[in-house]
């Protein structure tokens, strides 16, 4: 069966589904998320991703990334693609949105309306080896420092997230650990 993902317009609408990987030769903008999960610590969960995944491959990143299947609701979709990419599920809460592009040296294009959410986890992630090469856990200004000296280590977006929205995540950041005490 097609793997079919949501093609958005330029406002984030929903106008129809396409094949992820022709969505990605032909740059179509599609919608995607991006999960940060943080442990009580307030350190962020990254992983590496597979060595057979269609690009990026070995790069950190995020705790989670995928796109909005044909089927499905944000809201469904992120909490399914945690599970089956890192094998557990937490509450989830969307911070916001944005747009990026990005073309890869493979003729792959990233196209993306990404929504942002974060969660909070403590315990081991059992993450799927066809997806998850290894995890660790790491604070966001010592992140934010290792994406500067070693920017080749990390994907285009998680470096565009820390770049253009590092304050939004530490206010989000800030304002679970306070609820949560």
């Amino acid at each position: 069966m097609a793997n079919l993902i949501a093609i958005v317009d330029s406002n984030d609408n929903v106008t129809g589904y396409d094949e992820k990987q022709k969505v990605h030769v032909e740059g179509m903008l599609h919608r995607a998320f991006s999960i940060f999960v943080f442990n009580s610590d307030g350190k962020l969960m990254l992983h590496q991703r597979a060595m057979g995944k269609y690009h990026s491959p070995g790069l950190w990143t995020n705790t989670c990334c995928s796109h909005l299947p044909a089927g499905m609701e944000m809201e469904q979709a992120v909490h399914q693609r945690l599970m089956e990419e890192m094998g557990f599920d937490v509450d989830l809460e969307f911070i916001e949105k944005f747009h990026y592009r990005i073309d890869f040296d493979n003729g792959l294009t990233e196209n993306e309306i990404d929504h942002i959410y974060i969660g909070f986890y403590d315990d081991h992630p059992k993450p799927d080896a066809n997806e998850v090469e290894h995890y660790d856990w790491i604070g966001l200004p010592d992140l934010k420092n290792d994406i500067e000296l070693n920017p080749q280590k990390y994907t285009y977006w998680l470096k565009h997230i820390m770049k253009h929205h590092y304050t939004d995540l530490l206010v989000a950041l800030e304002k679970k650990e306070k609820l949560q005490r």
